[in-house]
């Protein structure tokens, strides 16, 4: 069945008459016979009384509130993308622990200020795991360390952070390889992007493998660190924000294990809900991008 089929049914059906269906929506009556006689073949059943005026049949009833559901839906996504500055519907995002904790709150807060009608989820996980969400349909846009080299998505910088090295204790160098390949090393689960430059710092001190424990929540690894469990790599920002709570201690990072940038990752601009890209403006607004 045709949309405009349903919608000269529905005229017809308020008007009681296919001349005043077709005035009603600017087309000739002919056309609205044609539309009318195609929804009858198509379903099988009568759907006017054409003598004595033009009534409803039972079968026509029937199809009247179908008609009227299926219109409502089709204007109103219609309304969606026509009028997207004030965007609805829902919005996934995805986002590193230590990114939503201190990063995201403003931005979410100013966002839902704009435009409560979007309902937002947002999952956390490491960047792996979260690449993976986007490309199986399951995210409109993630927040991750590093941008995805892919013609199909669009990678948005919109956070750099300088990582360092957290201990229980005060550190005036970075440890030496001797004290690294006995120690022990917390970090979120594999696919962390930050559990990766803690690779690097042991590779750039020629240590292959240390033994690693995996935590699922930032509290946890920073608490463990601070009773002495082991080390950690994590932003300075989300350090700074803690150190009050936890009795750790940080140490500099060179500058290629430290430095990483956060992007936010979608698909292609041209596939955006209005909801996703307003958010991006959003992002450009309260980040300073």
């Amino acid at each position: 069945m045709q949309l405009k089929s349903l919608r000269l049914f529905k005229a017809v059906a308020e008007t009681g008459s296919f001349m005043a269906a077709a005035k009603q929506l600017h087309t000739v009556q002919s056309n609205v016979t044609t539309h009318i006689k195609k929804l009858e073949e198509e379903l099988g059943a009568q759907l006017v009384h054409r003598a004595g005026g033009v009534r409803l049949t039972s079968a026509g009833r029937a199809l009247l509130g179908y008609a009227e559901r299926l219109l409502a839906v089709h204007d109103e996504a219609l309304a969606l993308f026509q009028n997207a500055e004030n965007a609805a519907g829902q919005l996934r995002l995805g986002s590193m622990e230590t990114t939503m904790a201190l990063r995201l709150p403003p931005i979410l807060a100013a966002y839902h200020a704009n435009f409560p009608d979007v309902d937002m989820t947002l999952a956390t996980g490491p960047t792996a795991s979260l690449i993976e969400k986007l490309m199986v349909g399951q995210a409109d846009g993630i927040f991750v360390a590093g941008a995805v080299d892919h013609h199909r998505y669009h990678s948005l910088k919109v956070f750099s952070e300088q990582l360092v090295l957290v201990s229980s204790t005060p550190m005036t160098s970075v440890p030496s390889a001797e004290e690294l390949l006995t120690a022990t090393f917390l970090a979120f689960r594999q696919g962390c992007s930050y559990r990766q430059r803690i690779e690097l710092l042991l590779a750039s001190q020629g240590i292959n493998a240390v033994r690693v424990f995996e935590f699922g929540t930032l509290d946890a690894m920073l608490g463990c660190v601070a009773a002495g469990m082991g080390y950690t790599v994590l932003p300075r920002i989300t350090i700074e924000a803690h150190r009050h709570r936890f009795g750790i201690h940080t140490m500099e990072l060179p500058s290629a294990i430290a430095n990483i940038d956060t992007y936010f990752v979608t698909p292609e601009p041209a596939s955006w809900s209005p909801a996703l890209a307003r958010f991006v403006d959003t992002l450009h607004q309260e980040a300073g991008l």
